[in-house]
C-alpha cells in the first residue's frame, strides 16, 4: 500500500489543528492569518483580489472576512471609485495581532521541523513546492467516463463544486 497519502493527510491535520491552537490565542482562526498576511503586505484589497493570491475561491474570502470583521479584526468599505467593490481594511487590531501571529508561526515551525536536518528542511520546502505546482497545474483527479467503472455501471456525476457566479465567469 501506498503509504504517501494517508502520511500527508495525517501531518496536514496534526499541522492544522497546532495551527489553530497557535492562532486562536491571538483571536485568529486558522485560515484567517493568511488573509492578514495578505493584508499586512497590501492593506485595501478586494476579496477577489485576496482569494487570487491566496489561491482560493472568493466567497472563501468572503466567509472569512464577514468573521474577521466581527472578531474586530478588519473592516469592509466601499471602494470610492467604484462602489460596487468593497475593500477590506486592517483594524488597529488587525495589524497588533501581526508580531504574535508570525512569531506563533515561526514557533510552530521550528516544533513539526525540529527532528529535521537543515539539509531535510531545504529538501521539504522543494518537495512541497513541486508537490503543490503539479496539483496546480494538473487541477483535480479525473474522474471515471460514464460506463468506466469496475462494476460497468454508469458513474454518477457528482456535484459542480463551483459556485453559480464562478460558471456563470466561466461562461461569459
Amino acid at each position: 500500500m501506498n503509504e504517501f497519502l494517508p502520511l500527508f493527510i495525517r501531518a496536514g491535520k496534526l499541522l492544522r489543528g497546532a495551527a489553530d491552537d497557535a492562532m486562536s490565542r491571538h483571536g485568529v482562526r486558522i485560515g484567517q492569518n493568511l488573509v492578514l498576511e495578505v493584508l499586512w503586505g497590501t492593506d485595501g484589497l478586494t476579496p477577489g483580489e485576496i482569494a487570487e493570491r491566496l489561491r482560493v475561491a472568493t466567497p472563501t474570502v468572503v466567509k472569512s472576512a464577514a468573521r474577521m470583521e466581527a472578531a474586530g479584526l478588519l473592516t469592509k468599505r466601499r471602494d470610492p471609485a467604484d462602489a460596487r467593490l468593497v475593500r477590506l481594511y486592517l483594524t488597529a487590531r488587525g495589524r497588533a495581532v501581526r508580531g504574535p501571529v508570525e512569531e506563533a508561526r515561526h514557533r510552530l515551525e521550528l516544533r513539526a521541523t525540529a527532528t529535521l536536518t537543515d539539509e531535510e528542511r531545504r529538501h521539504l520546502r522543494r518537495a512541497l513546492a513541486k508537490i503543490i505546482a503539479e496539483m496546480e497545474r494538473t487541477g483535480p483527479t479525473p474522474r471515471p467516463a460514464m460506463g468506466d467503472t469496475d462494476t460497468g455501471a454508469a458513474a454518477p456525476h457528482p456535484p459542480d463544486p463551483r459556485t453559480a457566479g464562478e460558471r456563470a465567469s466561466e461562461q461569459a
